[in-house]
């Protein structure tokens, strides 16, 4: 939730200060002014934006069920075929020439000496 204190918006600095009487008269202003205002708004625009926003998430959840999720199913049931055979090549492959490579360079040994 949004809240905003007269603090935030008005804030004068330390050591920087109005006479008292204004500043509890602005203080005073500025919360009467934003709560009537919001009340306002919300009287004018709140069921008309409670009514799109509703049109708007009943379409997006509509959306969601009815399509993007069968989709990513269907989607995810084709390609498995796909992968399965990916897998397969890749075994049959690649496995058999890394693991040559891998023998051939298991024999070799390094060792490291410290020169003065």
């Amino acid at each position: 939730l949004l809240q905003i204190d007269f603090e935030d918006v008005i804030a004068e600095p330390e050591g920087t200060h109005s006479f008292d009487g204004i500043w509890k008269a602005s203080f005073t202003t500025f919360t009467v002014t934003k709560y009537w205002f919001y009340r306002l708004l919300s009287a004018l625009f709140g069921i008309p934006m409670a009514l799109i926003w509703g049109i708007y998430f009943a379409i997006l959840s509509f959306l969601h069920i009815w399509a993007v999720v069968p989709c990513i199913r269907s989607y995810l049931i084709e390609i498995q075929c796909i992968s399965r055979v990916y897998s397969i090549c890749i075994h049959a492959f690649c496995d058999p020439l890394f693991e040559a490579i891998g023998k051939m360079f298991s024999s070799i040994r390094a060792t490291v000496q410290k020169e003065i």
